[in-house]
């Protein structure tokens, strides 16, 4: 069970891995076909009391964040989407080793995209697709947030992988 939601991690990872521009980096967690977790901290100290959350995937130019991507694999809720999208929004920069523990901190303009698994869903018969498009509206209403570096926020469902190439081609 477990191998098969890492897969659509997988999938994510290694597609956007194909398809950066030259002078963008992407740094994928575990699931995704990388070698590390992604914390994101509140302030530019590497602390527990500062990491805030674990992200799936940033895309980085210039060494600074540019899109912030995560993957929920099983909980597709307003609560547990909000709750990814918030934390991420309360984050200031990246700390990690492979840095050399030096912050790396957002852009000016950061897209945050998640991307919620279909698998699962009785197509004909949900009101997710419809719930989903309502909530990123909802979330689009509110950004940017006082403080946050986020100015856009997308959400695709596995189904439209397609698109989600061609929107991370567009802004980048």
């Amino acid at each position: 069970m477990k191998k098969e939601l890492h897969s659509i991690h997988e999938e994510i990872g290694k597609i956007l891995k194909d398809s950066l521009p030259p002078k963008y980096s992407l740094i994928r967690d575990k699931a995704c076909g990388g070698k590390q977790r992604i914390p994101l901290f509140c302030i530019a100290k590497k602390s527990r009391v500062a990491e805030y959350c674990n992200v799936d995937l940033l895309i980085l130019k210039e060494n600074k964040i540019r899109i912030i991507i995560e993957i929920e694999e099983s909980n597709v809720k307003p609560t547990q989407i909000c709750g990814k999208f918030l934390t991420s929004a309360l984050a200031h920069c990246y700390i990690h080793n492979s840095k050399n523990n030096e912050p790396i901190e957002m852009d000016e303009s950061v897209t945050f995209i998640q991307i919620v698994n279909t698998s699962k869903l009785v197509k004909d018969r949900t009101s997710k697709f419809k719930q989903w498009k309502t909530l990123e509206k909802s979330i689009n209403r509110m950004i940017p947030l006082k403080n946050s570096k986020i100015t856009k926020y997308r959400l695709f469902s596995t189904d439209e992988l397609d698109k989600l190439t061609s929107f991370i081609k567009e802004i980048t």
